[in-house]
């Protein structure tokens, strides 16, 4: 099962992790009414696309763990920096795209960002968020969130965005959320991301840590190959492509590091 898992979602656990994956499977067998973990396997690898049980498992293993203006050091370097940049040269319009954008919250971070900067009204810009698991993007598109989705986010920035719902939530402004343009996409399948790949800015943070080292290099491959030059990747602060290409150099760019396709 995990073999499984690793080839068609890039998604990797490690044999310290094998208790988490175990119990997420045993979840799901037990709302099947199953009791053989071998019957579940085959359920799955035969019939899981055609039945839907391939995409309920993506959505029990996919990591949502995200919040409003993460690592923010490197969306003000976009913002204030490269988009300026981008700008002066402006043939087509400025394609981003979040990868593996769990809930939403990156994508919508970059949205507010943008807006800050009034470049919603200068040049035409195009948002894409993606992610593996069609509950993540379900969640994204209704835009609801909870206290801890807001936890790095200043406040004056939660009352100009967000209107609060009458079960205590925050609902980002409906304006806003039109600015992204929403897509489930698996990161390990270059049928679904080679357009999105075509963006000159990528935002790919803290999906790496969980994906093994041949999946980075198929993922990396396709974006050596598909972003324009020059195109700027934007990693965790704990990722590293040092392993995995020499297309892409490391710069710091206002403050912030950034990945460089020449």
């Amino acid at each position: 099962m995990r073999d499984l898992i690793h080839e068609r979602s890039g998604i990797y656990f490690s044999d310290e992790s094998m208790e988490l994956m175990v119990g997420k499977i045993t979840d799901l067998m037990a709302e099947r009414d199953m009791d053989s973990p071998v019957d579940y396997y085959y359920l799955v690898k035969y019939e899981g696309e055609a039945s839907g049980e391939w995409q309920h498992l993506l959505n029990a293993i996919s990591v949502r763990e995200s919040y409003f203006w993460r690592e923010i050091d490197q969306i003000r370097t976009f913002v204030t920096v490269l988009v300026p940049e981008y700008a002066r040269t402006l043939r087509k319009p400025l394609r981003i795209w979040s990868a593996a954008c769990a809930s939403g919250e990156e994508p919508v971070s970059i949205a507010m960002a943008l807006d800050q900067e009034k470049w919603f009204d200068r040049i035409p810009i195009e948002i894409y968020a993606s992610d593996m698991s069609s509950a993540a993007i379900c969640a994204a598109e209704r835009g609801i969130y909870k206290e801890r989705s807001f936890r790095n986010l200043p406040v004056e920035l939660r009352d100009r965005y967000f209107t609060a719902t009458p079960d205590g939530k925050s609902e980002v402004l409906p304006e806003l959320r039109r600015r992204i343009m929403w897509r489930r996409a698996n990161l390990a399948e270059r049928s679904e991301i080679e357009y999105l790949a075509g963006a000159p800015f990528i935002f790919c943070r803290n999906v790496f840590i969980y994906f093994s080292g041949s999946t980075i290099q198929k993922v990396i491959k396709t974006y050596e190959e598909c972003m324009p030059s020059p195109g700027y990747l934007f990693l965790g602060a704990a990722e590293s492509l040092v392993r995995f290409t020499k297309r892409f150099r490391l710069e710091e760019i206002g403050g912030a590091f950034v990945y460089v396709k020449d």
